[in-house]
């Protein structure tokens, strides 16, 4: 496996240059509500092994954000998890009350999120104005004192306090997240 490109610089302002409107209104967002972050610039970030070198950084560990949907296809859930932790579908569903969850196809993740796959981040959360997707918070990321997420691309890496996400940010975007233990 090849190393992939790390800007070694931790930012703390919004990018200079061409970005997408998606990563932009991230910024704004923080930006409107005071929430202070570190931002890395790197290659594309496909995998949680693929952020090691950002997690060394940044001081955090990126965790795994999964969209998921029940089988009627009209429930959504946007899962954070430790990216070590495996998950378990039927731990989940017993927890939620949701039978038959399973990856939501990626159109319901552009439709309500406004991102792709590889980009999935708390953050697009700020694009579902109906609330139509679930948060759900594994025990274990809530407890950390701070999360590393994406500003919805996977060319960026953010280091945002736990607290600003749950305080600050989830509430301006009116959602409110449910903690699970995976």
């Amino acid at each position: 496996m090849s190393e992939l490109w790390v800007d070694p610089v931790k930012y703390t302002s919004r990018p200079e240059g061409a970005r997408t409107p998606g990563e932009m209104a991230v910024y704004d967002l923080l930006e409107r509500l005071e929430v202070p972050y570190i931002r890395l610039d790197h290659a594309q970030m496909k995998t949680i092994a693929d952020c090691r070198e950002v997690d060394r950084i940044l001081e955090i560990a990126m965790c795994k954000n999964l969209f998921l949907c029940n089988s009627q296809k009209s429930r959504f859930y946007l899962l954070m998890m430790p990216g070590e932790k495996k998950f378990q579908t039927r731990v989940l569903s017993n927890q939620i009350g949701s039978a038959r969850l399973s990856f939501a196809a990626s159109e319901y993740m552009e439709e309500f999120l406004e991102i792709s796959p590889g980009s999935v981040s708390v953050l697009g959360l700020m694009n579902d104005r109906d609330n139509q997707v679930q948060l759900l918070i594994d025990r274990d990321v809530y407890e950390r004192e701070a999360l590393g997420c994406h500003p919805c691309v996977n060319t960026s890496s953010l280091r945002i306090s736990m607290e600003d996400l749950l305080k600050k940010i989830l509430p301006a975007i009116h959602h409110e997240p449910m903690v699970v233990n995976l």
